[in-house]
């Protein structure tokens, strides 16, 4: 069972349950009753990926990451393809089950969006834009169908992970002060996204401010440091505030639409996560 934990980072999918959250709140439809099994489909179509990412890296990773579950022979390529396939196959199923068809017209797109980036889009100048668009899918999927009121929400979740995306690709090499600068605006326009527009009130405005504070600050600072300094280290550094910096933003959409308590269980997974990313890196 190990294995499997590191091969789709488990713990990793943490950040990526607030995005349905986030979406059914800007959409004016929480989620509620069978709906709340959405992000259960979000850490499905997200581990699938991270599966598919190591079966389509599997050559790279021989001589760069040889640590990695399949090139240190702990499992097989054929046994990370097939995890792959369940765990999109239980994402779409979840994503019917919790929202029905309106789900499920974002929840196909998002399957072969996943799909196309781990084996083609990745290592392209199309990646990033390409894993923007399994992110904002992911969000719209909790919208209840009203894609253009959760528009906003998506954007901010989809332009924070291109640059998250375009900053990983020097985790290893390192990187370079261009990439870190452009990965700097769009955690600029994210939060400007998450904070900027109409509010469920003021205690959500104030909520929302603060938590979109705490993203801007913790990701910024990091994405900061690997544009002065493009070393590999503070590269894999930025990329991982990156990925825990999905929370905090998630949690400010969340507040800002009206949300406010259940953004701050979303906020509570961040200490979380990060601690488990001490056992099994979300990169």
């Amino acid at each position: 069972m190990g294995v499997f934990v590191q091969l789709v980072r488990a713990p990793a999918a943490l950040t990526v349950l607030g995005d349905t959250i986030a979406g059914g709140a800007a959409a004016g439809t929480p989620l509620h009753g069978r709906r709340w099994t959405l992000p259960l489909a979000s850490a499905c179509f997200y581990w699938a990926g991270m599966a598919l990412n190591d079966w389509a890296d599997r050559r790279l990773d021989a001589v760069e990451r040889p640590e990695r579950p399949i090139p240190s022979g702990r499992i097989t390529p054929g046994t990370a393809l097939t995890t792959g396939g369940v765990l999109t196959a239980a994402g779409l199923g979840l994503a019917g089950f919790g929202g029905g068809q309106r789900a499920l017209r974002a929840a196909v797109p998002l399957a072969a969006a996943v799909w196309a980036y781990d084996t083609t889009l990745k290592g392209t100048a199309a990646g990033p834009l390409g894993m923007a668009t399994c992110r904002a899918l992911d969000v719209l999927m909790g919208s209840g169908g009203r894609w253009r009121r959760a528009a906003p929400a998506a954007a901010a979740l989809g332009v924070h992970t291109a640059g998250v995306t375009a900053v990983s690709a020097g985790e290893v090499h390192g990187g370079s002060p261009g990439t870190g600068a452009l990965a700097l605006a769009g955690t600029a326009t994210a939060t400007g996204l998450a904070v900027a527009g109409r509010a469920g009130g003021r205690t959500d405005r104030i909520a929302a401010l603060g938590y979109g504070a705490g993203y801007a600050a913790t990701v910024g600072r990091a994405q900061y440091r690997a544009t002065t300094t493009p070393s590999a280290d503070r590269v894999r550094a930025a990329t991982a505030a990156g990925i825990h910096g999905m929370v905090p933003l998630q949690a400010s959409l969340t507040a800002r639409y009206g949300s406010g308590r259940v953004a701050a269980l979303l906020a509570g997974a961040l200490p979380l996560a990060r601690r488990l990313a001490r056992k099994v890196s979300p990169t």
